[in-house]
């Protein structure tokens, strides 16, 4: 992945709305989601889920497919795992990455 790609792909996920609408489609799977069902299931007005998902698809981030009268759309795996990809390249020097976990509520970090 090109890092003007990673750019678009990350400004269309710096949005709450948008966030969700990737979210609640990567769930759905390939099966993907019709707008309507998206929008009673993340109570967005379909006007502006519209709207997101025109800038989701921009940024190759989902795809959609008419089927009948209905519009599936559905998570692109494929960016979504190449921008996972260019995120962690180079991460910890090619050597593999130990996780710490949070420290509990309260505790001492």
């Amino acid at each position: 992945m090109q890092e003007t790609q990673a750019i678009r792909s990350l400004s269309a996920l710096a949005h709450e709305a948008r966030l969700r609408v990737f979210r609640a489609l990567v769930v759905a799977g390939p099966e993907g989601l019709t707008p309507s069902a998206l929008a009673e299931q993340l109570c967005i007005a379909p006007n502006a889920l519209s709207f997101h998902l025109k800038e989701l698809s921009h940024a190759q981030l989902v795809s959609q497919e008419r089927q009948g009268r209905n519009v599936l759309y559905r998570a692109a795996f494929a960016a979504m795992n190449d921008l996972l990809a260019y995120l962690t390249e180079n991460c910890c020097q090619g050597a593999p990455c130990a996780v710490a976990d949070a420290p509990a509520c309260g505790a001492a970090a």
